[in-house]
């Protein structure tokens, strides 16, 4: 059971990170609370996990017309349609979650190869490589 969990508490602490930040780099993110933080937190991993693969589905086309492009107005719509239902969380417009959408994203990717536990350092170069 722990082999599950453990798991998802990190990528919830990951997630409540990322969108703590963002509510410092974006002047159009606000919680009121902390409470607000980790339920927003929470909604938007299962919003990710639940119905963003029915709307990638339903926008499939759309989504094959603009090259995938189409799958940021996607996130975007997850981070307005938790803001919508957490109390104290609000987004000021669409192009805010937009551009916070892309920002969580990669943050999160960061943060989650940082602390990665297969053992190997995170982010290694290809093929024997060496960062500059």
């Amino acid at each position: 059971m722990f082999n599950t969990f453990i798991p998802f508490l990190v990528q919830w602490l990951i997630t409540s990170l990322s969108l703590w930040v963002s509510s410092y780099v974006f002047t159009g993110i606000r919680f009121d609370s902390t409470q607000a933080l980790v339920v927003s937190a929470l909604l938007l991993g299962f919003a990710n996990a639940i119905v963003k693969p029915l709307l990638i589905l339903l926008t499939l086309p759309l989504t094959l017309v603009t090259f995938g492009l189409f799958l940021l107005v996607i996130n975007a719509l997850m981070i307005l349609l938790v803001s919508s239902l957490v109390k104290g969380f609000t987004v000021s417009g669409f192009w805010t979650a937009f551009f916070a959408s892309i920002f969580i994203s990669v943050l999160s990717f960061l943060i989650g190869a940082f602390f990665s536990g297969n053992g190997k350092p995170p982010l290694q170069p290809p093929q024997g490589g060496v960062w500059l």
